[in-house]
């Protein structure tokens, strides 16, 4: 490894950190580009990591954005992480997940829960080029944490492991690891407990690796397992306090679940460039394929999925800095919506690909890949069933309290406005009732009405208040027995008709808040009323925009196609393409 704490100079890094990164990959379509999409795609044929990317992330020093800047990264800003990554997976899933993205499920950990000299240890490893595994997963209990197997006894000098660890991202090539174990008898919510491993602590022959899981998609990233016997590790490697190991994981996944999936929105982006390529230059029927209704209003649905998908993202992943009280409403939510909502619009977009969708050379070829490995992200690191019954128990609670005293700060919905650092430690495993994104509902209800502005907007906020109050009132009927992982299929209703509502104001609240920014397209409300549509509908693929704002979604997307810029919210500018 190489590297070391950053220069004083070079922290914290602002969001140009991505369009450095943007500028370093270049033109993914040339071919004489050593890390673009034909040695990319030659490094996937072969289930191997893609070499010269991971060589210039190690340059650009990525793992540095996962480091907070009091321990000499950069990390002062998740939204800004979330950029960075997002051209990342715009290049390469794999290089997110399997460079990234493991060693920063690992590391919140320690952020949230560790003590000084552990962040300490965790940041100059990862400063280093170091990797962290996250050793969560035991395959005979899936996202049944508190049925884990692998167990911690204490010992004079510290803990003696015993167990094993299965389908975890780099767990062979990795420094170190945060494993999660029982450290007490039952399955109680304080038997369980988080520890620090690293690898060059641990004697020899006390870790045997399992072999390699071949998979679908993200065929480069190194899924493996491991077995320990009889592992020593030294006292001050346990995380937190003895019994903390679960509620640490349940405060970091809501990092996680947030930002992973706002990451992921660059997969979608790459797979919309490559179809609008394919069918701008594809000749049907007389004229080219883009021109066909069909065509038209799948492209155009897609691109506005990718734009719920961010906005949404933003307000979830600002959460975590301004509202961690109830961030693990928001994380959750964001976890179902977002992964949910490119997963439909990246098969979508299948279908118009035809033929070409599955080709593993060509121009497009990419496609086949972004297509495999995104499907990750509705079941990798956590499932969206388990963010379902994350909201469940939290929907009872709101019920019975439906205000909530905060309104929501500009900041969580304002794109250039500041944040302060995120306080990991001052997230909440519960909101207790609390939610002030849809509470805030009746205020914009009543701004909007002052304004006198967009009649559609208005008779949208409508509905969303009845349907918001309708939710309320059916979750206060329900039984206990309701509100757990035992529930019905109508309680899992109402929880997705509540995370559409969030979603839908979560919309609405960015479209308000930037209508004085620079970005014309973001102002205009043509975006909204095709995602306030789109989720009325429940997220409903077959619905079309009217003809009116079908042609501007795609006239946007054309501008955007010709002048290199990403198709998410902010319309970044790209490198290449």
């Amino acid at each position: 490894m190489s590297g070391g704490k950053l220069a004083a100079g070079d922290s914290p890094r602002s969001a140009s950190s991505a369009d450095e990164l943007e500028r370093l990959f270049g033109d993914p379509y040339d071919e004489g580009n050593p890390v673009g999409y034909a040695p990319l795609l030659e490094a996937d044929d072969r289930a191997e990591m893609f070499g010269d990317g991971e060589a210039l992330l190690d340059d650009f020093r990525l793992n540095a954005e996962f480091v907070p800047v009091e321990y000499g990264g950069r990390l002062s800003r998740l939204d800004d992480l979330v950029e960075v990554m997002r051209a990342v997976y715009r290049r390469d899933p794999s290089l997110g997940l399997g460079y990234g993205a493991s060693s920063l499920i690992s590391s919140v950990n320690v952020w949230t829960a560790g003590n000084h000299e552990q962040r300490r240890q965790v940041a100059d490893l990862l400063l280093r080029n170091g990797k962290v595994a996250a050793a969560y997963h035991e395959l005979a209990h899936g996202n049944d944490m508190a049925g884990t197997e692998m167990n911690a006894v204490p010992t004079a000098g510290g803990w003696c492991l015993n167990g094993r660890k299965e389908v975890v991202t780099n767990i062979r090539r990795a420094d170190a690891m945060v494993l999660f174990t029982r450290t007490g008898p039952g399955n109680g919510s304080r038997n369980h407990s988080q520890i620090f491993v690293e690898k060059s602590h641990v004697p020899a022959g006390r870790i045997d690796y399992l072999p390699r899981y071949r998979t679908v998609g993200m065929r480069g990233v190194q899924l493996g397992g491991a077995v320990f016997r009889d592992c020593p590790v030294e006292s001050g490697a346990l995380i937190g306090r003895q019994g903390q190991g679960l509620e640490t994981a349940m405060r970091s996944f809501q990092i996680t679940r947030a930002t992973l999936p706002a990451m992921m929105t660059g997969i979608l982006d790459s797979a919309l460039r490559a179809t609008m390529l394919h069918v701008t230059g594809r000749t049907l029927y007389g004229g080219r394929a883009g021109d066909l209704p069909h065509v038209r209003s799948i492209l155009t649905g897609a691109f506005t999925d990718l734009l719920i998908c961010e906005a949404f993202s933003l307000v979830a992943v600002r959460a975590i800095h301004l509202l961690p009280s109830a961030s693990s409403l928001y994380s959750a939510a964001a976890k179902y919506a977002v992964a949910g909502g490119l997963l439909r619009a990246t098969d979508r977009l299948a279908s118009v690909m035809g033929a070409e969708f599955f080709r593993r050379d060509g121009r497009q070829a990419i496609f086949q890949k972004l297509l495999r490995d995104l499907k990750p992200v509705g079941f990798g690191h956590a499932a969206r069933a388990a963010c379902q019954t994350t909201i469940l128990p939290q929907l009872g609670v709101l019920s019975r309290r439906p205000g909530s005293p905060a309104t929501p700060p500009t900041a969580l919905f304002r794109i250039d406005a500041d944040l302060v650092p995120p306080a990991f430690d001052a997230l909440a495993v519960s909101s207790r009732g609390r939610d002030p994104l849809g509470s805030s509902l009746d205020e914009l209800s009543d701004a909007l009405a002052g304004e006198g502005g967009d009649r559609t907007v208005r008779e949208h906020v409508a509905h969303l208040r009845a349907e918001l109050r309708e939710i309320r009132e059916k979750a206060g009927g329900l039984a206990p027995h309701e509100l757990t992982f035992t529930a019905d299929a109508d309680s899992y209703d109402l929880v997705e008709r509540y995370v559409n509502v969030l979603v839908a104001v979560g919309c609405l609240q960015v479209w308000r808040h930037n209508r004085d920014g620079d970005d014309g397209f973001l102002a205009e409300p043509l975006w909204l009323h095709a995602a306030l549509g789109r989720l009325r509908t429940g997220w409903n693929q077959h619905v079309v925009a009217s003809p009116s704002v079908e042609d501007g979604l795609f006239a946007q997307m054309s501008t955007r196609l010709t002048e290199n810029r990403s198709f998410g919210l902010l319309g970044r500018r790209l490198y290449g393409a």
